[in-house]
């Protein structure tokens, strides 16, 4: 067996043990897990157990002990899949201790953590990868294909609108993510995702941003709306848990009440907290419009409690228009299904050349989490292909940073009712690698359409 790269994990919640089966099963012949850190003693062992079963001892290392952890073992890499407010400490102590990062989105959560990533980047030279699933699901690396191909010209303007149903959606205000203390808001924690899509899609970088937002879905006035009077903190000792319909039995999933209830003695984190509760400070639903360095215009919402999940996004460009729609599958995050895989029936790829027929393309399918996504990425991360990948999916810290200066941006844009500049809340960030767009430069070969006959189509 050839030497394998040796990697140390800090944060064992529902999202790192993607990364964690990875390397113990998929990726065992090229990768080596040496590490693992959380300060929760629980979910400690049950990573351990899990390794034991694929046949490998990993040592454990409580929080304080991270930079223990670098020493003993001296890993390669280091994946960070803590809560959002303390991914710069470990991404920052990691490079600072030689070791290159991989880290979950979003890479932080305000422009100084941002700018204390940077900078340490930059003092360093070690690598720091964001992990942008959503890049690698096949549709929208279809949708990166056809803009690089020029079908719909220059983009002038993205209409772009996602949609979170009512159990993925509420989910958020159940958990850490529910102050913007820990997450940012979801301008920052959820939007980054649909941040980068749009500043890889037109590979170019947001200039300014407006943004408003509010949270008038999961409040008080709506619970009492519903009837539901004896409501507790959390869901588990809820008098009211058989009547709400945005309850979360724990010991119903298997996977959750493992990882948490059964958790909870060692550092009294609750996974299944009020989606009502008067503690709740970040917004359901939000807007935003962005300017681009290249003269794009973005308009953008995000609401929390939809009948479906997915989106709706649209590209008006100076030949056609683009028009993809996505619906994915319901679920909450460490439920022990396969998250957000893709509903056939309602996704969709249309095309509206100027002054032509328009048609429709075949969508490009996949297998696996979020649309065929999370395969991809973690072979792109832990055995990367000899021949470059023309889109470009793997992204570093540059792109990570102007992905949530969007959403730092628009949080800003919401407390003060201004416009906000992306280049007033950092410095130094040079230009993330994206794939070139094509010249619209070329003559132009349309022809007129008869109107009355497109009319009656």
């Amino acid at each position: 067996m050839t030497d394998r790269k040796k990697y140390a994990l800090v944060g064992l919640g529902a999202r790192a043990e993607m990364y964690y089966q990875a390397i113990l099963k998929l990726y065992s012949e090229d990768c080596q897990l040496v590490g693992i850190c959380d300060k929760n003693e629980g979910r400690l062992r049950l990573c351990q157990q899990e390794a034991e079963r694929a046949g490998v001892a990993v040592p454990a290392y409580r929080e304080k002990d991270f930079a223990q952890m670098i020493k003993e073992n001296s890993p390669a890499g280091v994946i960070v899949t803590t809560i959002d407010c303390f991914h710069d400490e470990y991404i920052c102590r990691a490079m600072e201790m030689g070791c290159d990062v991989i880290t979950e989105k979003p890479m932080t959560i305000d422009e100084k953590k941002c700018q204390r990533i940077i900078d340490t980047q930059k003092k360093t030279g070690r690598q720091c990868t964001v992990t942008f699933n959503y890049r690698y699901a096949p549709p929208r690396a279809q949708v990166k294909e056809l803009l690089m191909s020029g079908v719909i010209g220059n983009v002038l303007s993205v209409d772009f609108h996602w949609m979170l149903d009512q159990e993925h959606g509420a989910d958020y205000f159940r958990r850490w993510h529910r102050n913007k203390k820990n997450s940012g808001g979801l301008l920052v924690h959820k939007a980054t995702h649909h941040f980068d899509l749009v500043n890889w899609w037109l590979s170019t970088i947001p200039v300014s941003v407006f943004a408003l937002g509010q949270r008038k879905f999961y409040t008080r006035q709506t619970a009492e709306r519903l009837g539901l009077k004896k409501r507790a903190d959390r869901c588990h000792d809820c008098p009211e848990i058989l009547n709400c319909p945005f309850s979360l039995d724990l010991t119903s999933f298997q996977s959750l009440n493992r990882l948490y209830l059964q958790n909870e003695k060692y550092d009294g984190y609750f996974r299944d907290r009020c989606v009502f509760s008067e503690k709740i400070d970040i917004e359901d639903t939000m807007v935003a419009t962005v300017d681009y360095q290249s003269g794009a215009k973005l308009s953008y919402s995000l609401n929390t409690f939809m009948p479906w999940e997915g989106y709706v996004v649209t590209f008006n460009g100076s030949r056609g228009r683009l028009e993809h729609k996505c619906e994915e599958q319901v679920y909450i995050s460490g439920d022990g299904t396969v998250p957000g895989q893709l509903k056939k029936e309602g996704t969709w790829i249309k095309i509206y050349p100027l002054l032509e027929s328009p048609y429709e393309v075949a969508v490009w399918g996949g297998e696996g989490g979020h649309g065929g996504a999370d395969p991809l990425m973690l072979q792109d991360i832990f055995q990367p292909p000899d021949e470059p990948d023309k889109f470009m999916r793997r992204a570093d810290f540059r792109a990570g940073a102007y992905s949530i200066l969007c959403g730092i941006a628009a949080n800003y844009s919401i407390e003060s009712g201004k416009l906000i500049k992306i280049e007033k809340l950092i410095h130094d960030l040079d230009l993330p690698d994206y794939p070139p767009m094509p010249s619209d430069e070329a003559p132009m070969t349309m022809t007129k359409r008869d109107s009355k006959s497109w009319l009656h189509k």
